[in-house]
């Protein structure tokens, strides 16, 4: 299993679009800042089939100081970025490791 950078993605993006590099970064960083924009504002993006960027607003809570498990600590309120898979990337994604070997627990 590889960890794609940024970089590694641009370049990708470039060679099946027949973009230029320069023009690939382009067009990812103008998706990955529509994307955050929109989450900012509270807006979800829908791609159908690959899936949803929504926000989710979690409550405050207690939790355990992981260097004093004695201690209690407030941690508060917040919104935080969430995606969803859609159908056809999860069927991709589960095919995919059934074909890499990677199987295992079905869903």
């Amino acid at each position: 299993m590889a960890n794609v950078t940024k970089q590694d993605f641009i370049d990708r993006v470039a060679s099946k679009s027949d973009l230029s590099k320069r023009d690939a970064s382009k067009a990812v960083e103008a998706f990955l800042e529509t994307v955050t924009e929109a989450l900012r504002r509270g807006d979800q993006i829908t791609f159908t089939g690959f899936g949803k960027f929504s926000t989710a607003n979690r409550a405050a809570r207690m939790g355990v100081n992981p260097r004093n498990p004695g201690e209690k600590v407030h941690i508060p309120a917040s919104t935080v970025p969430k995606f969803s898979a859609g159908s056809s990337l999860k069927q991709a994604v589960k095919s995919g490791a059934a074909a890499a070997g990677g199987g295992g627990g079905g869903y």
